[in-house]
């Protein structure tokens, strides 16, 4: 079988997003809850979330489908541009209006997303809610799980899981020393609300887990988690 080369994920910085850190910033002001950082996905985190696809795209010429939930900004989104091929396609999911309506602009006037419009979606609303009508070969999250209820965590991943195709890839990505540092500042319940998201996030990892791998050039530095569908 012959295979199509995919381009290797980015190793170094890209130029910035058309959205830009202002717009970000000021929506994790906005919406903590949702948005959970005070600065978008470097290029290196954004690399290593797309790394399973690229290896993925490698492997095979059949067309790809890809999933990115939690865009923000759209560092991640644009990684993954990077690597569609003609018959590839990549959705996109985001709750926050104002983020949609500066993806949907990005779609236009950004260079790396303006090359692969035609096969990229923006579908607004919550992963949980908004109708998908394919199946994934990648799914890559950028939501922020410890700020979730437990229940809300298992929800999601489930919801990754059941759009995944057999065998296909997932990952998403932790801040390091979230734990330590809500302990410190956080009442009894929120603290107890942190452990249980842990503990959750511990349960798929044993499941489904393939390993993690830590990102230092980031704000703030996160680990990258890996599971595959069965």
């Amino acid at each position: 079988m012959n295979v199509t080369p995919a381009p290797a994920p980015p190793t170094a910085p890209a130029t910035p997003t058309a959205t830009g850190p202002v717009r970000f910033l000021r929506e994790a002001a906005r919406t903590p809850h949702t948005t959970g950082a005070v600065a978008a996905s470097s290029p290196w985190l954004a690399a290593r979330l797309a790394a399973p696809l690229a290896a993925e795209m490698r492997r095979s010429d059949r067309p790809a489908a890809v999933l990115e939930a939690g865009a923000g900004t759209g560092p991640v989104t644009r990684a993954l541009a990077g690597l569609l091929r003609p018959a590839d396609h990549l959705d996109v999911v985001e709750i926050n209006p104002r983020f949609v309506e500066a993806l949907n602009g990005a779609l236009r006037t950004d260079a790396a997303l303006a090359a692969a419009a035609d096969r990229i979606r923006i579908l607004p609303g919550s992963i949980t809610e908004v109708p998908l009508d394919r199946r994934y070969d990648a799914v890559v999250s950028g939501l922020p799980f410890t700020n979730f209820a437990p229940d809300e965590v298992r929800t999601v991943l489930d919801r990754y899981l059941s759009v995944l195709r057999p065998g296909g890839h997932l990952t998403y990505f932790a801040y390091l020393g979230t734990a330590p540092a809500r302990a410190l500042v956080a009442g009894r319940s929120e603290a107890a609300r942190h452990r249980a998201v842990a503990g959750v996030l511990a349960e798929y990892g044993k499941r489904y887990g393939q390993g993690r791998s830590t990102v230092w050039r980031n704000l703030p530095p996160a680990y990258v988690h890996h599971l595959r569908a069965p």
